[in-house]
């Protein structure tokens, strides 16, 4: 892997390194920790063609007493999604005033089958996947892109369709909108997230 990032978590204490390829599409293997609901750390790894549409993500997350597994991998026009899990997330959510987290995974993949890609909750580089995929770098700015991801939710990985909305706001900048939350997001050359309001900022090596 030529690439490494690292961001550091603003919404709370955490954060996140990522070793990475670009030379033909994406491959990158990351670790994230964090302290909300309760200490966790997952580490991932994911796959895309080369023209940035997500193939397959791993992801495993971990803490006192439990650990999940969650696995994407896009064949023809579906997902499959299998799991695995040790101990009990629900038991140590619970345990601290949390609400549980549910099972991992989904019962139902179709309900995915219009997500081109994959999006880890709290993590900037999943953003990188659309960016490049729309090509928002040399698209027209204020063109909105409404799209579909597979949302993976940490630390439970549950993994649901959200939709979102991806604008080109000119060189350097792109809106990233869900629902009720907008965030407009600094990119460096390479479309990789420098800095994410409410969520993350880069830091680079001294």
């Amino acid at each position: 892997m030529p690439k490494s990032i690292f961001w550091s978590r603003t919404d709370t204490a955490g954060s996140e390194q990522v070793l990475l390829d670009e030379s033909n599409g994406l491959a990158a293997r990351g670790t994230m920790l964090a302290v909300d609901p309760i200490p966790w750390t997952a580490r991932y790894q994911l796959t895309s063609t080369p023209e940035w549409v997500t193939t397959r993500v791993e992801v495993e997350a971990e803490g006192l007493g439990w650990l999940r597994r969650v696995t994407l991998e896009r064949t023809a026009d579906r997902w499959r999604v299998t799991t695995a899990e040790q101990g009990d997330l629900d038991r140590a959510l619970v345990a601290a005033g949390h609400p549980r987290a549910g099972l991992p995974g989904t019962d139902d993949p179709d309900r995915l089958a219009e997500a081109l890609d994959v999006d880890l909750s709290g993590s900037p580089l999943f953003n990188t996947l659309p960016v490049h995929r729309l090509r928002l770098a040399t698209e027209p700015a204020d063109l909105a892109h409404r799209i579909t991801v597979a949302w993976v939710l940490l630390p439970g990985l549950e993994v649901v369709p959200a939709e979102q909305i991806y604008t080109g706001l000119g060189p350097g900048r792109v809106r990233f909108a869900s629902g009720t939350f907008t965030a407009d997001i600094d990119l460096d050359d390479s479309g990789y997230v420098v800095r994410y309001p409410g969520l993350a900022e880069r830091i680079d090596p001294r």
